[in-house]
């Protein structure tokens, strides 16, 4: 480890890009700028301004999140996921806190000036982060309470909190996003710990993978990613047929679901870097999420 926040050969940015875990950032942009375009779709967007600011606050929150996860797994990291920047000795733990302070200072300043809708997503999304990985709760070592607090996030606290703020309600393509969401963010939650087997088994973190083995937890999470696209090719065209262009939605969720299948029928749970390949291909759909509810909203 390091005694300087930054070795003198590495690009200070490049090792907060590596610290942000870019696959999150890019949901959490996607995320953020696509329930602003539904706004607009509805007619009830804020300035650009606002959009840029809330960008802003949602990076900062993301980066305090998965920070203080790495602040404090450090060891589990060095098995499971050796390139993270403290686990490869290119980010002290020292810098590393202290980006995590500004990350949760930022934000909640942004929030005050924008409201306070803003203000308690931004709370909330902090305080889910802090439980998820600090003691005393530490809700990470419980597989259930850790897959209720990423799904909480990304689907409640984003979705509803975000567009509230920027429309002031809750339109429906919002709330079938919120419904989309939450199966498939619990899909990440779950399926994120299959290639993590070695590290968290070692270290006594008992997820769903360490309880019941890749297998099940492969399928379990497939269930779920189909449970949500089965609700968006089915019931959200007829639900939202005044709000989002059904043929849009029913045809892009079921290309979708093609691909997906496509791409589990070449993953294997039991090996480290495939199935890491087929996670990242899971969070790939997740982007196009929210390209494509955004997408139909406009063609209505």
């Amino acid at each position: 480890m390091t005694t300087t926040a930054v070795t003198a050969t590495t690009n200070p940015l490049v090792v907060l890009w590596r610290f942000a875990r870019p696959h999150t950032i890019i949901g959490t942009a996607l995320s953020i700028v696509g329930l602003w375009t539904i706004a607009a779709a509805e007619g009830a967007a804020p300035p650009a301004y606002d959009l840029f600011f809330t960008l802003i606050a949602g990076f900062a929150v993301n980066i305090a999140i998965v920070g203080v996860n790495q602040i404090t797994d450090v060891e589990i990291d060095r098995v499971n996921k050796p390139f993270l920047p403290i686990a490869a000795g290119d980010l002290s733990l020292g810098g590393a806190k202290a980006i995590v302070a500004v990350c949760c200072l930022l934000p909640l300043a942004l929030g005050l000036t924008q409201g306070w809708v803003e203000t308690v997503a931004v709370a909330a999304g902090l305080a889910v982060g802090a439980v998820y990985s600090l003691p005393p709760l530490h809700l990470k070592r419980f597989p259930v309470a850790a897959s209720l607090c990423i799904s909480g996030v990304r689907s409640v606290v984003v979705n509803l909190g975000v567009y509230w703020h920027f429309a002031g309600q809750i339109d429906p393509p919002v709330w079938a996003l919120c419904l989309f969401v939450l199966p498939f963010s619990l899909a990440i939650a779950v399926l994120k710990d299959v290639p993590d087997l070695e590290g968290d088994r070692r270290f006594a973190i008992r997820t769903f993978t360490v309880r019941l083995g890749p297998e099940p937890v492969f399928r379990l999470g497939m269930t779920m990613l189909l449970v949500a696209y089965g609700g968006m090719i089915l019931i959200a065209p007829v639900l939202l047929r005044d709000s989002a262009e059904p043929f849009v939605l029913a045809g892009g969720h079921a290309v979708a679901v093609v691909v997906l299948l496509r791409w589990a029928k070449a993953a294997n749970p039991r090996y480290h870097t495939e199935f890491t390949r087929f996670y990242m291909r899971v969070w790939a759909l997740f982007f196009l999420e929210y390209i494509l509810v955004p997408v139909a909203c406009l063609a209505t």
